[in-house]
């Protein structure tokens, strides 16, 4: 042990910038450098009298593998879409390997499918950039929580179904291979299932934000309508009516003490997933409220990366072709 000490002392004073009382490390990389691409423009709804442009922020692990790809959609009720919140969920799938999108959407004022629209948009646009940011397009998934979580699961049941394909990029696919929701919503009719009497009654007033997402609000001779003045319309929108065919792997998870979108939303659609044979996990974590702090916890975080990772494979290698695309940019 003296000998090594004296050896490494002894080296010490060749380093370049060495000078007595330095304190002299060594370094073995062990994880990429993440690039932040922030502001990027996915895609441009075009109207009458405004152009609005859609906005997602990129985290892309500075190597030459081929990555898959994950898009997160932020939960807001269907009023916002703040989509750069969940930071330490997007940097932990970041530091696992994957390219990790968070993307806006339309939201109420505008009314179904716009949001669905958005959402596939976002899709066909990292399809077609794959090679811009080094991911396998064969292997893009999507994470949403709240009502991001139903644009998830949205996506994850319409895979095959063009009707809801519109913008740029019609060229590129909009299906994924894997959807994770976090406290989501699948049935627009029963957000409140099980709960007290007064949240029922939020739920049938034409105000409330799932009524405004299918009905829109009251205007000129319109009233107004609750979510239950058209089932067959409201269902339309939502997840659980999409079941048929076959769907990419579910990671469904909620917790048991949710007061604001009933637990009963991710059992009913794990339930009629696993009844149809489709590859669905459903996790309840148990004394979890909506959003609140368990969901930021490491032990929930590295589920959903392990699973995304067992689901959607790791960074494919690639043989060096000169240098890695982006170490001169510093």
């Amino acid at each position: 042990m003296t000998l090594l000490s004296q050896a490494v002392l002894s080296a010490q004073p060749s380093l370049p910038g060495y000078t007595s009382g330095a304190e002299v490390i060594k370094v073995a990389p062990e994880r990429a450098q993440i690039d932040a691409l922030n502001g990027v423009v996915y895609s441009q709804i075009k109207q009458v009298r405004a152009v609005r442009q859609l906005h997602m922020s990129l985290l892309v692990p500075r190597t030459s593998a081929l990555k898959p790809a994950i898009i997160y959609f932020p939960g807001g009720g269907f009023i916002s879409a703040d989509y750069d919140k969940f930071i330490e969920m997007r940097m932990a799938l970041a530091e696992a390997g994957f390219v990790v999108a968070a993307a806006e959407y339309r939201v109420v004022p505008d009314t179904f499918p716009a949001p669905v629209i958005d959402g596939k948009a976002a899709v066909r646009y990292l399809r077609e950039h794959a090679q811009e940011y080094g991911i396998d397009p064969a292997r893009i998934g999507v994470l949403g929580d709240s009502a991001g979580g139903w644009m998830a699961q949205m996506l994850g049941v319409t895979g095959g179904d063009k009707v809801f394909d519109k913008g740029e990029y019609l060229n590129q696919s909009s299906q994924v291979q894997a959807a994770a929701t976090l406290y989501g919503i699948s049935d627009l009719r029963n957000i409140g299932a099980g709960f007290p009497a007064d949240v029922q009654k939020v739920h049938q007033s034409p105000a409330v934000t799932e009524a405004l997402l299918v009905n829109g609000p009251a205007f000129r001779n319109f009233a107004g309508a609750a979510i239950s003045a058209d089932p067959a319309k409201a269902l339309q929108a939502s997840p659980m009516g999409y079941l048929a065919g076959k769907k990419p792997p579910f990671l469904i998870m909620h917790g048991s003490a949710d007061t604001l979108v009933s637990p009963q939303q991710s059992e009913q659609l794990y339930t009629a997933l696993k009844k149809a044979g489709d590859p669905v996990q459903y996790v309840l974590v148990d004394g979890a409220e909506h959003g609140d702090i368990h969901w930021f916890q490491p032990v929930i975080i590295q589920k959903v990366v392990t699973w995304f990772s067992q689901t959607l494979g790791k960074p494919t290698p690639l043989k060096p072709q000169g240098k890695t695309p982006g170490n001169d940019q510093l």
